[in-house]
């Protein structure tokens, strides 16, 4: 399979014949590869209702008229806006056309921010996805937790995606531990770049992660740049 950047915590994970997108934020996004009008997709895999990641979902899934894969809370509000969906919820799994899904934890919050409401749109999660024999973990947005460890000790993870820019997530020394817990392969630094609060130095995070684990790989993926897995 191909990993590609699409620009803060956007991914497109591809095989010969199918494609995922996670958490797409395209419109307004400063970093954006595409637009939400050039994605052609599989499934969308939308990891919590904020709005730099359910982002253009909605709208995409009408357009292909394809599924949001997400926690049941948060498929429901999509359902309501007339997408077509799959409700999961975390340690939950699913067997699609593409590959298999199963929903982990992630300790971060939840929310369609309107002008004149909030509306909770239940628990985030993170994604293990395994294409074509490569599992690939999408943390979401999230903090350290001990059973990362866990994660790593029941799946031989291929890539691990991880938040790094800090206030909101994992800054990069609680990432670079949760190196130590999932042992993957590679890592994939995210979500340090598209605001100045979450700035962060992605090419240095990635030297430490060799310098602490020199069996894992990192690599910085600018948007529209991808890697084979």
């Amino acid at each position: 399979p191909t990993l590609k950047a699409l620009g803060h915590a956007c991914f497109a994970l591809s095989s010969e014949t199918h494609t995922v997108i996670f958490d797409p934020w395209l419109s307004g996004n400063p970093e954006a590869a595409m637009g939400p009008d050039d994605v052609q997709a599989d499934a969308l895999l939308v990891s919590h209702g904020h709005s730099d990641h359910l982002g253009d979902a909605i709208a995409i899934a009408l357009r292909l008229d394809i599924p949001i894969i997400a926690p049941y809370e948060l498929a429901m509000y999509c359902a309501r806006q007339g997408a077509t969906v799959h409700a999961m919820h975390i340690g939950g799994g699913a067997t699609y056309d593409f590959g298999y899904v199963k929903l982990t934890t992630a300790l971060h919050g939840s929310a369609i921010i309107g002008d004149d409401l909030i509306e909770y749109t239940g628990p985030p999660c993170g994604f293990m996805v395994t294409m074509q024999e490569t599992t690939v973990y999408y943390a979401g947005d999230t903090g350290l937790f001990g059973d990362m460890e866990l994660l790593g000790d029941l799946n031989r993870i291929d890539v691990a995606i991880l938040p790094i820019g800090d206030n909101f997530t994992m800054g990069p020394d609680d990432a670079l531990y949760a190196v130590g817990l999932l042992e993957p392969e590679l890592v994939v630094p995210m979500h340090y770049s598209a605001f100045d609060v979450i700035s962060q130095d992605a090419h240095e995070f990635a030297r430490r992660v060799k310098q602490v684990k020199a069996d894992c790989t990192a690599r910085v993926l600018k948007p529209g740049e991808e890697t084979q897995i």
